[in-house]
């Protein structure tokens, strides 16, 4: 890390030195990473920094190496500094707070706080019913904190798969049926009434549990306006199996939008109908870049596969 940079993060925390540098994760196809810094005199014994530094190669874990996937993750990740600098205070949803964030050409420093430091040191690869619930809740605290809101500076369109960032897999997906429905399911998806916001990328990794059950959120690089229904089933496809999400669809969608309501200051009939009638077509959306991008993924499944087609045949 550059000596600009280090001077940001010794500024922004009063910290007087940095005691020591933990690697956390690589970021994806090699763009950076983010690291664990431990702080010498500083109000807090450490915080979470993400450095995006664009490289001369990416090497892409499933082949994708093209232009379009590294002008994607690059905007994704100055999309993810102006949320923290624009929206991120006005999430009802636990999310860490930003300490400063800065642009050097390509690079991008964001300095976070410690979710672990602040009673969120738990990830969870299976979660039972009482954890997929506060989940949820945070999903509603954060749709409801946006309701009605334009993505300025953020995707016009949220999620990392969305239609039209993904050519090239819509271009290879074998299944013909789907492949000329996409553009109908985009846009049923993208004509609602009701937007808000999506987290993008609201997968069971990028929440923190407190010993206690309480969730906070990471990762908002494809932050953008949408149908909160396309967060909620790609949550629920991160952490449930084909018979889970068949026997749980209802109560899942009933526990949303309890959720949901109940942050709202007026109950909003007209919207829960029309994002229930748009959560299997949201499945689908999600389905059809999936099938494009890794044909033998494990949540390619009969569940996914029957609700996606008939979403097909109602398009």
């Amino acid at each position: 890390m550059n000596e600009h940079f280090r001077s940001i993060i010794l500024q922004s925390t009063g910290a007087s030195s940095v005691l020591k540098e933990e690697l956390i994760q690589e970021l994806w196809s090699g763009y950076g990473q983010i690291i664990r810094l431990r702080l010498e005199n500083a109000a807090f014994k450490s915080v979470i920094v993400k450095h995006v530094q664009l490289p001369i190669n990416s090497h892409h874990p499933r082949g994708w190496d093209t232009d379009i996937g590294h002008q994607r993750k690059r905007k994704s990740y100055k999309v993810e500094a102006k949320w923290y600098q624009n929206y991120s205070q006005r999430s009802a949803a636990r999310l860490p707070k930003c300490l400063a964030l800065d642009f050097t050409g390509d690079e991008v420093l964001l300095v976070l706080e410690d979710l672990d430091l602040a009673g969120f040191p738990l990830r969870k690869q299976s979660v039972s019913w009482v954890e997929i619930k506060a989940c949820i809740q945070w999903l509603a605290q954060f749709h409801a904190s946006f309701l009605g809101q334009i993505p300025e500076g953020l995707w016009n369109v949220g999620t990392y798969w969305h239609l039209e960032t993904r050519p090239q897999e819509l271009a290879v997906l074998k299944d013909q049926k789907l492949k000329e429905a996409a553009a109908f399911i985009d846009e049923k998806l993208n004509s609602t009434k009701y937007k808000t916001l999506v987290h993008g990328d609201a997968k069971l990794a990028n929440f923190c549990f407190s010993k206690e059950g309480k969730v906070a959120g990471l990762d908002f690089q494809y932050v953008g306006g949408g149908c909160g229904m396309k967060d909620l089933v790609y949550f629920v496809g991160s952490c449930l199996n084909e018979n889970e999400c068949e026997r749980l669809e209802t109560q899942i969608l009933d526990c949303y939008f309890e959720y949901l309501q109940s942050e709202l200051e007026e109950k909003e009939e007209a919207l829960e109908a029309e994002w229930r009638s748009l959560y299997r077509v949201a499945w689908a959306d999600f389905h059809r870049f999936l099938k494009g991008w890794s044909p033998g993924h494990w949540k390619l499944h009969s569940y996914s596969e029957r609700i996606t087609a008939e979403v097909v045949k109602s398009v």
